[in-house]
């Protein structure tokens, strides 16, 4: 089996050294660049299985550079991790808000590193393993075998968490659904302990690609002290 593809994109030549030995020496075939128009370079012109993000680099920064390559047909579901030295709320809600899968915050253990790494590999690839090939719910339709998302056959662009996401509530219409549950079915049982607000955050930004009216929702509704529910 070939071994999974990484891509790091981080301007500290040292870090980044360390992170792709460390990768290396897991069994990871590793590509690395220091700034970010190499890495967006890189992003497009290969697959990944994986993307390393720093937010703070020179010229192209990692938020701009994460919404590129979420924007991009190829690489638009390629799991993203971001690593940022600013641990405040705000900042890993807006790199979650542009598409990150994870984030984390400098100065951080190689260890945690790769555990993290290692629970992104582990998540399903793109259709694998589901019982069916679509679900539907009014003018919402997934296509699983494909990773796309429409919405009166109209496609919608869906990042990795918001299509697991949307899936979650499709298969458990009208169910209320705790974020404990969320979190666990959509990040995995092996991840790190996470912030709910994690939660709160990809159900903002699915709001405002499936409601008519984001800030009354009627699909997605908030079960006040609970969690959420999918009215369809």
């Amino acid at each position: 089996m070939d071994a999974k593809k990484i891509l790091i994109v981080e301007d500290d030549d040292k870090l980044i050294a360390n992170l792709a030995d460390k990768l290396r020496a897991a069994g990871y075939d590793v590509a690395t660049a220091l700034d970010g128009e190499t890495g967006w370079d890189m992003a497009r012109s290969d697959i990944y299985d994986l993307i390393v993000l720093d937010i703070m680099l020179p010229g192209l920064d990692g938020i701009s550079l994460c919404k590129l390559i979420r924007n991009d047909a190829g690489s638009a579901y390629v799991p993203i991790i971001m690593l940022t030295a600013r641990g405040t709320e705000h900042d890993k809600i807006q790199g979650l808000d542009t598409g990150a899968d994870d984030y984390i915050v400098k100065p951080f253990s190689l260890g945690e590193f790769l555990s993290r790494v290692g629970a992104q590999m582990r998540r399903p690839a793109p259709g694998r393993g589901l019982k069916q090939d679509e679900l539907t719910a009014g003018d919402l339709r997934l296509d699983f075998t494909a990773r796309r998302a429409f919405r009166a056959e109209e496609e919608i662009k869906l990042s990795n968490k918001e299509f697991d996401l949307l899936a979650l509530f499709m298969r458990n219409k009208n169910a209320v659904l705790s974020r404990d549950f969320i979190l666990t079915n959509v990040w995995g049982q092996d991840y790190f302990p996470m912030d709910k607000r994690t939660v709160d955050v990809h159900i903002r930004w699915l709001r405002e690609k499936i409601e008519e009216n984001p800030s009354s929702p009627e699909r997605i509704s908030t079960v006040r002290g609970i969690g959420y529910r999918f009215e369809g």
